[in-house]
């Protein structure tokens, strides 16, 4: 895939996600739809259908039987506890490289739609970027091989997604695949651990910090995983964000929560649509405690040029793509 460069300019995604720090209201009649992916190959053009209309109407769905055994994405969860749980001082040693999306950070992501710091910690890894990153076994024994298997096993249920929507744009079925080359040194596919701290006791009334403020994902693809119990997420439609009405997404550890993300929305010319998602703070009387949560982001190799069919948008290389979106978000680095 060739390189090509544009001038840098304001993207249309970050206006539209600073319009969107209000409350809003929440609606409980919006679908987000369970799509069952087992025996892909065989069923792969019914999967595709179900993807691509849960896509075009909501931009929001579930993965069921997605092929990721229940015990690996608890272990992977508890590998992200035991992570977070280091000291402050050991984690500083593997700090965020925000050109590189790779290491540790601590509320230092300001989202464009509040101004004010998601109230969390996180740790990316990117893999061709993690040499001085990973901690050591005598601080986290099995910490590099457990996380590095699970991201290639997100990497995987993502591609398949992908070739679905490959299939529907006109591009050849392993397009996103070869996009994605997690063999290229320009792979940029992050698997992205967080730890949303848990609510003092004396904010327990005050709502005005979202633990992570509107935003939609500069990724083609994002796969979440989350931990029963620990709610907070909630989405609303790109193509409905004028109304700001929210839906919550309750958890459950046995699906994979998906989104479209800024990217895919490009190279699909606005055809599917990246959707608004946050994470707020609890309400008196629910769980105040910490949250936890694993995001897979599919975002295409870094030389790779994202252009939709019909070439609605420039021409941008993901790289710079990237870049841009990165820098309007992690201030602080």
């Amino acid at each position: 895939m060739t390189t090509t460069h544009t001038t840098a300019q304001p993207l249309a995604e970050l206006q539209k996600e600073s319009r969107m720090g209000a409350m809003g209201t929440t609606s409980t009649t919006r679908e987000v739809r369970r799509i069952d992916i087992s025996d892909f190959d065989v069923r792969k053009a019914e999967i595709t259908d179900q993807l691509w209309a849960a896509s075009v109407d909501v931009g929001f769905f579930q993965l069921t039987h997605h092929g990721i055994d229940l015990a690996k994405v608890r272990e992977a969860f508890a590998m992200t506890e035991r992570f977070f749980a280091l000291p402050d001082s050991v984690k500083a040693q593997y700090p965020l490289k925000k050109a590189l999306n790779v290491g540790w950070e601590s509320r230092a992501q300001v989202r464009p739609s509040t101004g004010t710091p998601d109230q969390k910690e996180s740790y990316q890894i990117t893999r061709p970027h993690m040499e001085g990153l990973w901690p050591s076994d005598e601080e986290l024994a099995g910490f590099r091989a457990t996380m590095l298997a699970f991201e290639a096993q997100c990497w995987t249920v993502g591609m398949q997604v992908l070739s679905c929507f490959a299939d529907k744009l006109g591009f050849a079925s392993d397009f996103f695949t070869h996009a994605h080359n997690p063999q290229s040194p320009h792979y940029q596919s992050t698997l992205r651990m967080l730890h949303y701290y848990a609510i003092p006791a004396e904010f327990h009334d005050k709502l005005g910090l979202w633990r992570a403020g509107a935003h939609t994902d500069f990724d083609c693809l994002t796969l979440l995983f989350q931990q029963q119990g620990q709610g907070g997420l909630q989405v609303c439609p790109g193509k409905e964000m004028e109304a700001q009405e929210w839906t919550s997404i309750p958890p459950d550890e046995d699906a994979i929560t998906c989104n479209i993300g800024d990217m895919l929305m490009r190279w699909s010319d606005d055809q599917l649509p990246s959707n608004f998602h946050r994470v707020k703070n609890p309400l008196p009387g629910e769980y105040m405690g910490p949250r936890y949560s694993l995001a897979f982001f599919c975002q295409a190799n870094r030389d790779t040029v994202i252009e939709g069919p019909a070439q609605k948008y420039l021409a941008i290389t993901a790289g710079e793509y990237l870049n841009q979106r990165v820098a309007a978000n992690f201030k602080a680095y």
